[in-house]
């Protein structure tokens, strides 16, 4: 709003009683011949000059000073359409140099204007409580700039009219951070962020997600593993992209692995036909992918060598847990967060339902995996083959040294007391079980969860034909 000119002299009216001409000098109030324009104040040579106030009929209006006639210096200014004021430097009507400008939405500017504008280094809070320090141009951020979202969020970097766009720094309410290229406010080019739930990428990221982000998890080695009944091994777990390619630039994800039985073994590869379970702690089957149910069974490792061990077994009539549904852990009540060895377990060994480990540049290992005899509540039947084979060889002795079988088809040891029967087992019974590797990081990385990966295992019974050496599968280099 530039200052009123100097305009002729209005035609008389009735009833007023103001000058028909601009005060020549001293204080005065003229209304202009357009009726619009109303300014009282300070007068020199007919001219405003001085601190004076120009009102418009509308309601807007200035009151600082003014130098010959136009709006110049410091002043106060209302726009009624907007309900916005500023009040700072002026030059020839326009804010220009430094103010401060309120907005009737919310929220204010301090700081460099030019022509109305935010233009320089400012202060800016807006309606939703947002603050942003830093340079603007066009009346938008541009240039370096700070910003406090009203979440919580930081972002200390680049912008380009009104985005983030270049090199910045954003650190999250939750703990995460992200440090590198921006593009149209959103990660985009190399850059690096370390999740609040530890894990941590570094690469290339494309319209806010990462270009090499893992997509599934893959457990190396073949189709079916096989291991010797009692025998330790290992197992290496990659995280692969959609390409197949492992995902390197990933570190920090916990990935958790869990055992099962099957429910119904095939007498081709075991002398047990089924394992009940205790009515105490009847176990839901679970289905795998191989085409079998399957029951929890325990895990065991060397305690130097798991990460976080999640609710050990307290004894061996203790529940399990074990995937369920959209395979998320599940802990019961039956269990307890300590250690505590099964019977018949090797005495440096610890048993646990579960085992955990950290990913590395998108590859995990999990060393030192033993499957050991079968807790009490597991009640193991003989095929009736099996029986048969045994009366034939019980002269010859028996496959489990020192375990005599009972009539019937129930495995010796099913009603033994806790540390009996059991004890005398090398390790888990001959027969097929499954491994299942399930992603537990917390909270999820970018929301996402891995699904589970799934392999396999058959045990062979010792000195049996085709017995072998534990197999330990090496990450791919």
């Amino acid at each position: 709003m530039a200052a009123a000119g100097e305009e002729a002299p209005s035609s008389p009216r009735p009833g007023l009683d103001l000058p028909r001409r601009p005060p020549r000098d001293g204080y005065g109030v003229y209304v202009y011949p357009n009726s619009f324009f109303r300014y009282e104040g300070e007068w020199k040579g007919g001219k405003k000059h001085g601190h004076g106030k120009l009102l418009c009929k509308d309601g807007s209006y200035y009151e600082g000073e003014f130098v010959e006639g136009e709006i110049m210096g410091e002043g106060c200014r209302l726009w009624a359409w907007s309900g916005n004021t500023y009040t700072g430097q002026f030059v020839l009507g326009e804010p220009q140099g430094r103010g401060v400008m309120k907005y009737k939405a919310g929220g204010y500017y301090e700081g460099e204007v030019s022509h109305g504008m935010r233009e320089g280094l400012g202060f800016l809070v807006d309606g939703d409580g947002q603050v942003y320090q830093g340079s603007f141009h066009d009346n938008r951020r541009h240039g370096r700039g700070q910003i406090l979202f009203r979440n919580g969020d930081k972002y200390d970097g680049d912008w380009v009219r009104d985005q983030r766009q270049g090199h910045g720094v954003l650190c999250c309410a939750d703990g995460s951070t992200y440090e590198g290229q921006w593009h149209s406010d959103v990660f985009s080019g190399l850059g690096s962020m370390a999740h609040c739930s530890g894990v941590r990428y570094h690469g290339l990221w494309i319209n806010g997600h990462p270009a090499a982000q893992a997509t599934r998890m893959v457990i190396l080695g073949p189709d079916v593993m096989e291991v010797v009944q009692g025998s330790p091994f290992t197992l290496s777990v990659q995280l692969q992209q959609d390409s197949g390619e492992v995902a390197k630039s990933e570190t920090g994800r916990v990935l958790q692995i869990s055992a099962g039985v099957r429910h119904v073994q095939l007498p081709a590869y075991s002398e047990v036909s089924f394992f009940k379970v205790d009515n105490d702690n009847q176990e839901t089957c679970i289905q795998t992918p191989f085409g079998f149910e399957c029951v929890p069974y325990p895990l065991s490792s060397l305690p130097s060598r798991a990460l976080d061990p999640q609710t050990a077994v307290e004894d061996a009539g203790a529940n399990l847990p074990f995937p369920k549904g959209d395979l998320k852990p599940v802990v019961d009540s039956g269990t307890s967060h300590g250690q505590s060895d099964t019977p018949g377990s090797h005495p440096d060994r610890k048993y646990f339902s579960c085992i955990c480990q950290h990913v590395k540049q998108g590859c995990a290992k999990f060393p030192d995996i033993f499957l050991g005899p079968p807790p009490p509540r597991f009640r193991p039947f003989l095929s009736l083959d099996s029986l048969h084979q045994k009366a034939r060889s019980r002269s010859r002795g028996s496959l489990y040294p020192g375990v005599t079988t009972p009539s019937g088809q129930e495995l010796p040891g099913s009603n033994s007391p806790p540390g009996t029967a059991a004890a005398g087992l090398a390790g888990a019974y001959p027969g097929e079980y499954v491994l299942i590797v399930q992603e537990v990081t917390t909270p999820p990385f970018l929301g996402r969860t891995l699904p589970a990966a799934w392999k396999h295992l058959r045990v062979l019974a010792q000195g049996a034909e085709g017995a072998r050496e534990a197999p330990n599968y090496q990450q791919a280099t």
